[in-house]
């Protein structure tokens, strides 16, 4: 007998599917944390470190030549997690239509927890995020 992995309720049939786009890491310091990744990785760039209002967090984006993209998110928005010893914030998927793909998650059990807005870091692209069986995602509209 095959055992299932119980995720299949979380395939989404009818909107595109989820593309990765990078993971998200909660840190008290941005630019100590870029050190500590170029440590470990081979980085080819780093974004300047931005205040979003909107997600009340400051945000930086670093590419990786393993092709992992690490977004660091500091400030207010993260600071229970760390309190609590959690440094791995979510997973980011890239998405063609926003609201479609929330619709549909949230038909299988996701639940929305950031209204989608505009995203300085990503160029004012729309982002939302949902809590899901598997954790925290947030969703990138292309």
């Amino acid at each position: 007998m095959r055992r299932g992995h119980g995720l299949e309720k979380w395939r989404i049939r009818g909107v595109n599917k989820l593309k990765f786009h990078h993971i998200g890491i909660a840190c008290e310091d941005i630019n100590q944390c870029i050190k500590q990744i170029q440590d470990v990785y081979q980085v080819l760039g780093v974004s300047d470190i931005v205040f979003d209002q909107g997600q009340q967090a400051n945000l930086c984006l670093m590419k990786t030549g393993n092709g992992l993209d690490i977004e660091l998110i500091s400030g207010h928005q993260v600071k229970e997690i760390l309190r609590k010893g959690i440094q791995y914030y979510h997973v980011c998927y890239e998405v063609s239509n926003i609201q479609e793909t929330i619709e549909s998650l949230s038909q299988k059990g996701a639940i929305l927890v950031s209204e989608p807005k505009p995203a300085k870091l990503f160029h004012n692209r729309n982002v939302a995020f949902l809590f899901t069986a598997i954790g925290l995602i947030e969703l990138l509209e292309k």
